[in-house]
């Protein structure tokens, strides 16, 4: 069982390490707080009055309209093209009837852009609305209201795709819930949809390169992330590339 607060756990090195998350993205500063996305309001689901989001900035109406009526954070993981591994995530939090943003952080994705059918290996990230449930890292939980595993199963050896180190990349992650079993460890095996369409794709602490599939930013921000994403507030992740976000 994750146990709310920490659960230490000796474990060797799961096959996740070997072929889910692999890469991430060199630490950049923030841009300063005039280039933050613009507010965006709320409107409800008609006939159900339940509330659901409506003008995040790059969200067209069929993204908007897979987001539940019931999240009130979301995060936006919005690539630069299909093709490419640079991407930007923003938290945003639902006050009222107004989704505030939080600052734009640069962000990397897989090696190969994104997937519509993501498949194991194929270097890209899977597109979608995914919700985000579980979490855990190789060092101590640092706040995280989610579920979070501690555990050596987080340890990252070897160098990422231009010969960058991996090691850190896997002190902070947070599983997306793409092909796995919601409410376990991120370190779970569990694949719903079969071996063969991947899994493993976390956001975790960016080492300064593309990933395998995974969303990476910096280490920093991850903290905040844990710090802020809450399990009663029913967070998701909004991720692709900026022309299909904006379907």
């Amino acid at each position: 069982m994750i146990h709310r607060r920490t659960a230490v756990a000796l474990l060797s090195a799961s096959p996740l390490l070997l072929s889910g998350c692999g890469g991430g993205a060199e630490a950049v500063p923030s841009r300063p707080g005039d280039d933050r996305p613009e507010r965006a309001t709320v409107s409800p689901v008609p006939g159900s009055g339940s509330p659901r989001p409506s003008g995040i900035p790059g969200l067209g109406p069929r993204t908007t309209a897979a987001v539940p009526g019931r999240a009130e954070q979301v995060v936006v993981a919005s690539g630069r093209g299909k093709d490419s591994p640079l991407s930007t995530v923003v938290l945003y939090e639902r006050d009222d009837n107004v989704w505030q943003p939080g600052a734009p952080w640069p962000a990397h994705n897989g090696r190969d852009g994104w997937s519509e059918h993501h498949l194991a290996g194929d270097l890209r990230s899977p597109v979608g609305v995914y919700g985000l449930t579980d979490a855990g890292g190789l060092l101590a939980d640092p706040g995280s209201r989610l579920p979070y595993h501690q555990s050596y199963g987080f340890t990252s050896p070897g160098t990422g795709f231009e010969g960058e180190p991996l090691e850190g990349s896997f002190d902070y992650v947070i599983a997306i819930n793409y092909n796995r079993k919601p409410g376990t460890s991120p370190l779970d095996w569990t694949r719903p949809m079969g071996q063969s369409r991947g899994g493993g794709v976390w956001l975790h602490v960016d080492h300064g390169g593309p990933t395998h599939a995974c969303v990476s930013v910096a280490k920093a921000h991850m903290k905040e992330l844990l710090r802020a994403l809450d399990p009663d507030r029913h967070p998701v992740v909004v991720m692709g590339y900026a022309d299909w976000l904006a379907r």
